[in-house]
């Protein structure tokens, strides 16, 4: 398995303020990890929008009211669909919305030898499979599940004959995973029933999400993660993953997700609104609200730095009332 690097710390100009970040890092060895370590892990494949800013404001606000660190990772890791410019863009709006982050950036696109690294010692473990299914075969084969098409495990006893191996996939129990989420609660999955064998290096030659996501968070010291509702079928495999390569579990929490007048999950695909940096008051407090912490009129058009300031402290006694935000 890879080592654990050093992610690296931006410095700050003497009011506080983070400088640009730098790329990727090279430190020499694993640091302490604090209590809490948090992050937010977009993909520059669109920009920031409001349901973004949502979910930015969440991680932001508990890893600031933990008095912890927040990081930012790009997960550029499908360069099909990335597009240039978009992960300056992304650092850019952030600062425009006074969400500053604590250390260097880090890029998935940097990160393949630590994936591979891991994927071979799944291979080594025995716990994975070559998979010959084409797109036309998964369609038939796979049934509905929580967090999409569950795979069968057709081909478990290895590609059919006469067929190439497309994909790489790891071969899960027949058994319940359950864990405590900060915000939903108890949440238990049949992993072979409601997950499958899932990818974990895709048939155009990409490691897959799940793996990427386990291995760079556990590479830098995530403790806590915050996301929304629309990835929690996911976390059950992401636990046995980290499982399978001996990696340490963070705690959990996924927020409600912004939905359009359709009911359906604000993003790109739906067609949702880049931010405006000019309205950044306006939308910070309207994220705010979404998030059961309405500002109060005197801060109305109020700076985004004068916003987190009041909802940090706000967010810390909604947890102390609470141990969570409303689902």
């Amino acid at each position: 398995m890879h080592r654990l690097q050093d992610p690296g710390r931006d410095s700050r100009t003497p009011d506080g303020r983070l400088t640009r970040p730098a790329s990727q890092p090279a430190g020499p060895g694993p640091t302490p990890v604090p209590a809490y370590r948090g992050r937010f892990a977009p993909s520059p494949t669109g920009p920031l929008h409001f349901g973004s800013l949502v979910s930015a404001a969440a991680g932001f606000l508990d890893a600031r009211a933990h008095q912890g660190r927040w990081l930012l990772r790009i997960e550029d890791l499908d360069h099909y669909r990335a597009r240039p410019g978009l992960d300056d863009r992304i650092q850019h709006d952030l600062e425009a919305f006074g969400l500053y982050w604590d250390e260097a950036v880090v890029r998935q696109s940097q990160r393949l030898e630590a994936y591979q690294a891991a994927l071979d010692q799944l291979q080594q473990a025995g716990l994975t499979y070559a998979c010959s299914c084409n797109r036309r075969e998964l369609a038939r084969l796979c049934t509905p599940g929580p967090a999409g098409p569950v795979y069968p495990g057709t081909c478990r006893g290895g590609p059919r004959p006469g067929r190439a191996a497309r994909a790489i996939r790891l071969r899960v129990p027949a058994q319940v995973l359950t864990f405590r989420d900060r915000a939903q609660g108890e949440i238990r999955q049949h992993l072979e029933r409601d997950c499958g064998d899932f990818v974990l290096f895709r048939a155009d030659g990409v490691h897959a999400y799940q793996l990427a996501v386990v291995v760079d968070d556990a590479w830098q010291g995530i403790t806590h993660v915050v996301r929304g509702t629309d990835l929690l079928a996911n976390t059950p495999r992401q636990i046995y993953l980290q499982r399978c390569l001996g990696l340490p579990t963070p705690t959990y929490l996924h927020h409600p997700v912004v939905t359009n007048a359709r009911g359906q999950k604000l993003s790109k695909q739906t067609g949702a609104r880049p931010l405006d940096p000019r309205r950044a008051p306006q939308l910070i407090a309207e994220a705010l609200t979404f998030l059961g912490l309405a500002p109060p009129a005197a801060l109305h058009g109020a700076a985004p730095a004068e916003l987190w300031a009041w909802a940090i402290p706000a967010w810390r006694r909604r947890l102390a009332r609470a141990g969570k935000i409303p689902p």
